[in-house]
C-alpha cells in the first residue's frame, strides 16, 4: 500500500512539470514544496500511529494525510490554472506595480512586431523569456512556445521556428 501511495504521489508531482514547460511563480513553487513536505510529515505520523496501534490515532492521521493531499492538489490546480485570453487586463489595472518593471534595455533596437513574422533567436533568448507568465495572468504558452518581453511589448514566440504567434503591445508600463 505504501509503495502505491508513494508511486502515485511521485507521478502527481512529476506530471505537471512534463505537461507545462514554463515555470510557475516562485510563490506557488514554494507553496507546492511546502505541501509536499506536509504530506511526507503526515505520512510519517501515520506510520508512527500504525506502529503504536491506536485506532483513533490511525484514523486521525489518515484524515490528516488526506487533507494534506487535498491542499496540495488545490495549490497545484491554482498554479496550473489556464488563464483566459484577456484575464491579465483586469489584473493589470488593479496591480500596476507588477507591470511596471522599470527601465528595460536590450542590445537591439525596438521593432514593432506583428503575428506571423519570423524573428532571430537573439530576440527570444533565455534572458528575455518571461519565466512566470502565471504571475502576469498571461495565457499559458503551448508546446515549443514561450512568452518573451520585447521592451514594453510581450510576444508569444514559437521557439522551434522563430515565428511570432501573438503580440500584446504596451503590456508593461
Amino acid at each position: 500500500m505504501k509503495k502505491i501511495i508513494t508511486a502515485a504521489l511521485l507521478a502527481a508531482v512529476a506530471m505537471p512539470s512534463v505537461a507545462l514547460p514554463t515555470a510557475a511563480s516562485a510563490q506557488s513553487n514554494r507553496e507546492l514544496r511546502r505541501d509536499r513536505q506536509d504530506i511526507r510529515e503526515e505520512q510519517r505520523e501515520l506510520r508512527d500511529a500504525r506502529r503504536r496501534g491506536d485506532r483513533s490515532d490511525i484514523r486521525d492521521e489518515r484524515r490528516d494525510v488526506r487533507e494534506a493531499r487535498q491542499e496540495y492538489r488545490e495549490d497545484l490546480r491554482d498554479r496550473n490554472r489556464r488563464w483566459g485570453d484577456n484575464d491579465w487586463r483586469d489584473y493589470r489595472g488593479r496591480n500596476r506595480g507588477v507591470y511596471s518593471r522599470g527601465n528595460w534595455r536590450a542590445p537591439f533596437g525596438y521593432t514593432r512586431f506583428r503575428s506571423g513574422v519570423r524573428i532571430a533567436p537573439s530576440y527570444f533568448g533565455s534572458r528575455y523569456v518571461i519565466g512566470d507568465p502565471w504571475r502576469y495572468r498571461l495565457p499559458s504558452a503551448g508546446r515549443y512556445q514561450r512568452w518573451v518581453r520585447h521592451y514594453d511589448d510581450v510576444l508569444l514566440v514559437d521557439t522551434r521556428r522563430g515565428y511570432v504567434v501573438r503580440v500584446i503591445p504596451g503590456f508593461y508600463f
